[in-house]
């Protein structure tokens, strides 16, 4: 098979249709924009949620609450279920858990949650660590530092 030999599969493409092509097309004349008026006429028509002049329904609605977007903190979460397959007395740190694979990146900070079970005495140094998690790892002998 050679490239000139390949063909779209049968009924995969069709001609575009040619509107204003003579009353047999079934798309003559007006070519099916009805007669006259705004919606006829080339680049014609009205903008989304435009209603005849009457008040839209976005600007009759009240405003409401706010947006913190542009302040945000976006943290990478992790639960302490994650922590398991680092031996005892490893030192957990956002670098560390990048090289493990543990998260992709790290954002505007990492923080444990409270997921899971820990048995291992880990010193945990993040950007963030819940009361739960922080408790579960304190009673697994390890330690919480927080960034």
């Amino acid at each position: 098979m050679q490239i000139h030999d390949l063909k779209p599969a049968p009924g995969s493409r069709q001609k575009p249709t040619r509107k204003g092509q003579g009353i047999g097309s079934g798309l003559g004349k007006t070519s099916g924009r009805g007669h006259k008026g705004q919606k006829a006429r080339s680049g014609g028509g009205v903008r989304p949620g435009f209603e005849g002049g009457q008040q839209p329904l976005q600007r009759r609605l009240p405003k409401r609450g706010f947006s913190n977007a542009p302040f945000k903190k976006i943290f990478t979460i992790i639960n302490v279920k994650d922590l398991a397959r680092f031996e005892a007395g490893t030192v957990v740190t956002p670098e560390l858990l990048i090289k493990e694979r543990v998260i992709k990146k790290i954002n505007d900070g990492v923080k444990l949650l409270a997921n899971g079970e820990i048995d291992k005495a880990l010193t945990i140094k993040l950007h963030g660590v819940s009361e739960a998690a922080a408790e579960k790892v304190k009673a697994a002998g390890g330690q919480v530092e927080v960034m």
